[in-house]
């Protein structure tokens, strides 16, 4: 890569992430959906929905925290927020009857469901202009790119 392109995907990267960390897209799924839910309640109800790192994991607490880049407690206060709103239950392990693991109810499944259409209306806008092939060739690379940056 050439030292202008890394630039500019490190200077986009950079507004991109902005304004993810001003919470634009889940302010606007819990306006345009009427969801009670709070912004930090969402995150964990996304987490939650993405499941565990690979087969046989079950999503814990930790699990939540360590995605969310918050500390144990913190962790265990906003998933503690997601169960009391009804969003996420605890449920016993398959593994070991002393474990519990987390999952969404059906409140929470509509949550994510209304919180995806908000975020592809978002994207979709932004990509109006494109091709099909272009969508799909970012799609790719974009995947591609964040396979390798997480690994």
């Amino acid at each position: 890569m050439t030292d202008e392109a890394l630039d500019a995907v490190e200077r986009n990267m950079v507004k991109l992430r902005r304004g993810m960390s001003r919470q634009r897209l889940g302010r606007a799924a819990i306006r345009d959906h009427n969801l009670p839910v709070d912004v930090q309640v969402l995150h964990v109800v996304d987490v939650v929905d993405e499941g565990p790192d690979g087969p046989g994991q079950e999503m814990s607490v930790g699990l939540v925290a360590a995605r969310l880049g918050v500390d144990a407690s913190r962790g265990s206060r906003i998933v503690a927020e997601a169960v009391k709103a009804g969003y996420v239950r605890r449920v016993a392990s398959q593994e070991d009857g002393r474990r519990i693991h987390l999952e969404l109810t059906p409140a929470g499944r509509s949550v994510v469901e209304a919180t995806r259409r908000t975020r592809q209306e978002h994207f979709a806008k932004a990509m109006r202009d494109w091709t099909d092939a272009e969508r799909a060739e970012f799609a790719r690379l974009l995947a591609r790119f964040v396979h390798a940056y997480e690994g």
